[in-house]
């Protein structure tokens, strides 16, 4: 009697793995990359390493514009390429900047949302507000569609993850216009949301998905 033959793995197997393993050694570089980056920037702000009172090109300050756009880019460019979003990577690197700079260079204003000198503070942090968080939330999104849509094109319908995180970002963009007009409280948070869940539900009851 012949012994019986072991089993083997398919060629294809074979032919993939080897090219797997640069591909998640690339994904771990660019996430420790990315990690870095957010670190340092976020470190120069809690330690008032860079503030207002500095030049325009004073080195700390050059450091840390070097560290946001980093830390953008190396998040959100590949984020982009991942879900194959439009315009995703243009909304978390500007808006993610523009945060950070606003966060780390521009007093915060004193006035509230229709005082004339303070109205262009707010307007621009809650544009930061919106496309930073827009663009961090439609990962998550997409996420959790995928596992609670049962139809295949809601689940990968880029559109609605688009819409859906750009609802969270208005929510919380609407939420820092709150806070200029110095009404900010959890009741009209909530309000907020349940405008925004309400108009969320419209769109999925009539608007068809994209094929």
């Amino acid at each position: 009697m012949t012994a019986p033959a072991e089993p083997t793995l398919p060629r294809e197997t074979l032919r993939e793995a080897p090219h797997e393993r640069p591909a998640n050694r690339s994904a771990l570089l660019l996430a420790a990359s990315a990690g870095l980056c957010w670190a340092g920037a976020l470190g120069m702000l809690l330690l008032d390493v860079v503030g207002p009172e500095q030049a325009v090109d004073a080195p700390p300050r050059l450091m840390f514009y070097a560290l946001a756009l980093g830390a953008g880019l190396l998040t959100f460019v590949p984020l982009q390429r991942h879900l194959r979003v439009p315009q995703l990577a243009l909304e978390g690197v500007a808006g993610s900047f523009l945060l950070l700079y606003l966060l780390a260079f521009v007093p915060p204003p004193n006035g509230w949302l229709l005082s004339p000198p303070d109205m262009p503070a707010w307007v621009i942090l809650a544009a930061a507000v919106f496309w930073s968080l827009s663009a961090l939330a439609i990962w998550p999104v997409s996420a959790i569609g995928r596992r609670i849509f049962q139809q295949r094109a809601r689940q990968y319908d880029t559109r609605r993850a688009r819409r859906q995180a750009h609802e969270i970002g208005a929510l919380a963009a609407l939420s820092v216009g709150l806070a200029g007009l110095r009404v900010l409280t959890p009741v009209g948070v909530g309000l907020l949301a349940l405008i925004l869940i309400v108009a969320e539900l419209l769109f999925l009851a009539f608007v068809e998905t994209e094929t």
